[in-house]
């Protein structure tokens, strides 16, 4: 089954990135995860274990913003949203987590929007 293969790999890519990449309270992790509709985000302090700010698609302040948007520009929104809600959580610098997809297309255009509205990583 070539998706199960394909989710499999990816896994496998996230672990292999999670090694390094570990969210402090100074410097919290910004992780990405993509479905096929939606994608998702959120700062998380791997210290504590707890999300500190999160956004998606499915978040009905996000959503209103989505009509007749691409995936790639709800991408952008959801990243701006996200950003503007860390950096009023007092949230300034994070550590990207591409959570093992290519830094391409969707993720990029998050990590992107996240970085022009005020992020540092």
């Amino acid at each position: 089954m070539p998706e199960i293969d394909r989710q499999m790999s990816r896994l496998r890519r996230h672990r292999r990135v999670r090694r390094n990449v570990v969210g402090t309270p100074e410097r919290p992790r910004l992780n990405v995860f993509r479905s096929l509709h939606h994608i998702y985000a959120q700062v998380v302090d791997d210290s504590k274990g707890h999300t500190l700010v999160s956004a998606s698609t499915v978040d009905p302040e996000v959503k209103k913003q989505l009509k007749g948007l691409a995936k790639t520009d709800q991408a952008r929104v959801v990243g701006k949203v996200l950003a503007e809600r860390a950096l009023g959580q007092g949230i300034k610098r994070v550590i990207f987590d591409r959570g093992g997809y290519k830094y391409h297309g969707r993720v990029k255009a998050l990590a992107d929007a996240a970085r022009e509205s005020g992020l540092e990583f």
